[in-house]
């Protein structure tokens, strides 16, 4: 899915940057890649892990390579390992057509089920902590960035990331990301939905992206051309919709929410 390289915790806490916190989670970031590991990450802080919390099974199984979300749950006290298995992105839904949530939907549930039966199939047993039994929770999620309507892929050259960000003072550009809990032993699934927007100062100029160019910056590896995290994008930022979590690319609220009413549906199909 679309990738953005968004390292977002210096824009929430610098330089008056006003970040407008809402009960709707949202999240604005990129897929960061990170190798392949079965080392398990554990929150340095001492705080109860949420799974255990909700009488759930861990670790987690992260279907993320995303380095933002890793961070999230380290910061939530999640204990989980990291079981990534790609598939084909480009071939699910109609970027044309579909409501941008019902996209992140779908290919998070596709990304689920097809990891799902990876893990199934014993095509993970390398991966797994402990390969004998499935009574695992896994998690995926998918995002995309959405402009005046439109869905923003990378740009495939500079000058269509010049006519990006100039449409982005007058079209706030925004994300819609997905997360999916699964129960792998049951089937049970649960997913949620939430969104982010980006206000830019309406004079954001289209050269941004040639001083981006001259830094040799990837603007193009970055859905709608742009590098939030930079301090040249910085200073052209209003404000930000949404909570520090979510903006990174993952909601605490939303995860918690999820494992309350995955632990709910575990607990109603026992009796």
């Amino acid at each position: 899915m679309l990738k953005l390289v968004v390292l977002i915790s210096t824009i929430i806490s610098a330089r008056g940057f006003q970040v407008c916190l809402s009960r709707r989670s949202c999240c604005w970031s990129a897929l960061a890649s990170a190798p392949r590991s079965t080392k398990r990450m554990s929150s340095t802080q001492p705080l109860q892990n949420p799974l255990e919390e909700q009488g759930l099974p861990t670790p987690l199984l992260l279907g993320s390579a995303s380095f933002t979300r890793k961070l999230i749950l380290k910061e939530m006290g999640v204990d989980f390992v990291k079981v990534v298995r790609p598939i084909d992105e480009k071939g699910i839904g109609d970027r044309d057509a579909d409501e941008p949530s019902d996209l992140v939907l779908r290919l998070g549930i596709a990304k689920m089920n097809h990891l799902v039966k990876e893990i199934k199939e014993g095509r993970c047993k390398d991966d797994l902590p402990d390969s004998s039994h499935l009574n695992y929770v896994v998690l995926t999620g998918d995002q995309v960035v959405t402009c005046n309507g439109k869905i923003l892929e990378k740009p495939e050259s500079v000058e269509e990331a010049r006519s990006f960000v100039s449409s982005y003072g007058k079209h706030p550009p925004s994300t819609v990301g997905s997360c999916v809990l699964t129960h792998v032993e049951s089937g049970i699934m649960v997913s949620g939905v939430d969104t982010a927007t980006i206000h830019f100062h309406s004079d954001i100029p289209a050269t941004l992206v040639d001083e981006l160019v001259a830094l040799d910056e990837p603007i193009l590896s970055c859905a709608g051309g742009l590098m939030v995290e930079h301090p040249l994008v910085k200073k052209h930022i209003d404000r930000i919709e949404g909570t520090e979590d979510s903006v990174m690319g993952l909601s605490k609220d939303l995860v918690l929410q999820l494992l309350a009413e995955l632990s709910q549906k575990l607990s109603d199909g026992k009796k």
